[in-house]
């Protein structure tokens, strides 16, 4: 695995054009004007170095020099780690905790149905899945009329986990209620940042065609 990693000088991030846990990872790369190779990985045939350098062979996983991380959120917080500027998570402690305790919730109580939605072949089920990620959204709308972005002033890291999944909402058949109208405005704030136009794949961009 290290012979793999020490062969690449620049940084490579193995990704899929469609995974919204790749695109999150494109964000954080293009928010922070990093460097980079890009490996896509297609859901058909896996990279074949892929396969030596992640255990469990899933993308999105970045290799930087001989370090080799997988799991978006882990290689997410890296990179704000390693390139600071500009910071994408709070320096104090609680205020970082906190946004750490967003991303987990927005992954089990958003992304999870998500994944159920583009898994299952039922189509009531469907119906039933599409209803309760519209209503997760609706819920959390107001917090939108506070604040530019999700309870910041500043672009975070928790705004690179929301901006993939928004973006997916028309490809899973989802049209939130004009009650949730702020979420619609906090989306195309989002979407009109450079670094989310950037680090969208081509079949992404084809999401909203």
């Amino acid at each position: 695995m290290a012979s793999i990693a020490n062969r690449r000088s620049a940084m490579t991030l193995y990704s899929s054009a469609t995974s919204p846990y790749s695109h999150r990872a494109r964000i954080v790369l293009a928010e922070k004007n990093i460097t980079f190779e890009i490996h896509n990985v297609d859901d058909l045939g896996k990279h074949e170095d892929l396969i030596d350098l992640n255990p469990y062979n899933t993308v999105p996983t970045l290799v930087d020099r001989d370090l080799v991380l997988y799991d978006s959120r882990i290689i997410m917080e890296y990179l704000d780690e390693r390139f600071p500027h500009p910071p994408l998570m709070p320096v104090d402690p609680v205020t970082r905790s906190t946004s750490k305790l967003f991303m987990y919730r927005i992954d089990r109580d958003m992304y999870h149905l998500m994944d159920q939605i583009e898994e299952s072949t039922d189509s009531r089920n469907i119906t039933k899945l599409r209803k309760q990620l519209r209503d997760s959204l609706s819920v959390i709308a107001p917090i939108f009329d506070q604040k530019p972005y999700f309870m910041s002033e500043e672009f975070t890291l928790v705004d690179c986990y929301m901006a993939p999944l928004l973006w997916r909402l028309p490809k899973l058949g989802i049209e939130l209620p004009a009650q949730a109208s702020a979420v619609n405005v906090y989306a195309e704030r989002l979407f009109s940042r450079e670094s989310f136009q950037n680090s969208l794949s081509e079949l992404e961009r084809e999401m909203h065609e």
